[in-house]
């Protein structure tokens, strides 16, 4: 658990800050849907994992989440129908404290730029662009270490984990890039589809995702994180899943890679007609 102090980080490897191998680790979870309740239901195996490893403390953990359990969420999400009305961030911290006998919170309410709770890893499991242009906003994210995004689509996704630029990674001879860095599209709540919907029925949520979709990018998530307080360093910093094709593509801590990618959005971006509407 406690890589060399000397190390010098090499172009194609992350190494964690020494501080959270020796203190407790705050964790935020912004989103408590598919996506936040896979990754709620796995990080107590984590905070196992950590303290057996040696981590003088684990992790204290906050479940954020304004909306509340409706019928059709027990269709793909780890809800019952006894739930229904009762908000998920409440259920998810409930539902672990009871059995693992830890003291996490759940918080019932949407993130926002007023949010300022000290966190070391803010975890995003949000579905749009202006949840997560909330997220960049946010105290939260100005204050935390890492930002790790999780996004899907009916059968693919992404989980990137990145470095705001903020206090804590100026003085960082290589900065993590986060989603928004590589992706910025992403953060623009302009390109939120206006015509999105709430789901109505169990045939409908199928349709929209694939089964295991969330679960398969929450535990490639988390085996991520695993690998980071494990061994204390990463020579990948996420990646990108597709069940249709069954491939999964890591995303490399070698800033030629993150040069490619923005540069390839740019190009994408000044393509697109400026006429063309927000989708």
């Amino acid at each position: 658990m406690n890589p060399s102090k000397d190390a010098i980080p090499a172009a194609t490897e992350h190494f964690i800050p020494t501080s959270l191998l020796h203190n407790r680790v705050r964790v935020t979870v912004v989103g408590c849907g598919g996506t936040g309740s896979a990754i709620a239901a796995g990080l107590p195996y984590l905070n196992q994992a950590m303290r057996a490893l040696g981590h003088p403390h684990g992790l204290q953990v906050i479940f954020v989440d304004g909306d509340r359990v409706s019928e059709v969420n027990c269709v793909r999400q780890p809800f019952s129908v006894s739930e229904v009305g009762l908000y998920k961030a409440t259920v998810l911290a409930t539902r672990i404290n009871l059995f693992w006998g830890l003291g996490w919170r759940g918080v019932p309410q949407f993130l926002d730029e007023r949010w300022n709770d000290q966190t070391d890893i803010l975890i995003g499991c949000v579905d749009s662009r202006k949840a997560r242009d909330a997220i960049v906003k946010s105290a939260a994210h100005s204050n935390c270490r890492y930002w790790l995004d999780l996004g899907n689509n009916a059968d693919s996704g992404q989980f990137i984990l990145g470095e705001p630029d903020n206090h804590h990674s100026k003085n960082y001879p290589m900065r993590l890039p986060t989603v928004a860095d590589l992706f910025p599209e992403i953060v623009n709540p302009k390109l939120d589809k206006k015509d999105k919907l709430p789901t109505c029925s169990a045939v409908e949520a199928l349709e929209r995702q694939e089964p295991f979709v969330n679960q398969t990018l929450a535990y490639q998530a988390l085996a991520m994180l695993a690998r980071l307080f494990r061994y204390g360093r990463l020579s990948y910093h996420g990646g990108f899943v597709n069940l249709a094709s069954g491939r999964t593509s890591p995303l490399p801590v070698d800033p030629a890679v993150w040069q490619r990618i923005m540069e390839r959005n740019q190009q994408k971006n000044r393509a697109l007609p400026r006429t063309r509407k927000a989708a």
